[in-house]
């Protein structure tokens, strides 16, 4: 068993903001393995945010951003339990970078329940079409086609895109850990995002990795 030590507990404290009893027993817990306590320190935190996602948030902010030059402008309602927690540094913060990450990664829906069935058939249709263009076997088609429609779903649902300043985890992931952060019940209601002469000027790809620049700052 690795010696936990008060420097390794103080390092698990400042990048997680758990407790030091918490942050003690996760060390303990990995044999002092610092990534493995953070991990399980993450999946506590979830499992304690799971059970405060069903609550109502009717409080919170309306946030805006607008891209250098005016071109991109988003507007999203990003909403949480109480008033209190709605005016903090740390939850307007988040609403900034989620308007941020709109204008950087073009989400089309907030999750994937939003998706019109139309449309999921329509691309459920193309997909299975460029399968058998790419000679498939007839009996492994519908499984081609759902696993690309999981991804379709990934790239145009903001809660299942990677971050974009941490992609490694997702904004639904990034939400939840805001949720255990705060106690209080986090949820992105809806969002608009416009870009002036769409399609016309700078490829996306330029434009994603501007933002992204940005935000690193």
């Amino acid at each position: 068993m690795a010696e936990i030590t008060a420097a390794m507990v103080k390092e698990l404290r400042e990048r997680t903001g758990a407790g030091m009893m918490d942050c003690k027993k996760a060390l303990s817990e990995t044999n002092g393995d610092m990534e493995k306590a953070i991990d399980y320190l993450r999946e506590k935190g979830l499992a304690a945010a799971a059970k405060k996602a069903g609550r109502i948030a009717a409080e919170g902010v309306v946030e805006s951003y607008i891209h250098m030059g005016g071109r991109i402008g988003v507007l999203v309602e990003v909403n949480c339990e109480t008033d209190f927690v709605a005016k903090t540094d740390a939850f307007k913060e988040l609403a900034k970078d989620i308007a941020m990450h709109i204008a950087a990664s073009r989400p089309e829906y907030v999750r994937r329940e939003e998706i019109p069935e139309e449309v999921l058939e329509h691309e459920r249709s193309l997909y299975r079409q460029i399968a058998l263009n790419e000679g498939k076997p007839e009996h492994i088609i519908d499984k081609i086609v759902e696993g690309r429609i999981d991804r379709f779903c990934k790239e145009v649902c903001l809660l299942e895109q990677p971050y974009v300043k941490d992609p490694d985890m997702t904004v639904g992931e990034l939400i939840t850990s805001m949720i255990a952060k705060i106690g209080e019940n986090i949820s992105i209601r809806r969002f608009a995002r416009f870009e002036r002469g769409e399609g016309l000027e700078k490829r996306q790809e330029d434009f994603a990795a501007e933002v992204e620049a940005q935000m690193r700052q």
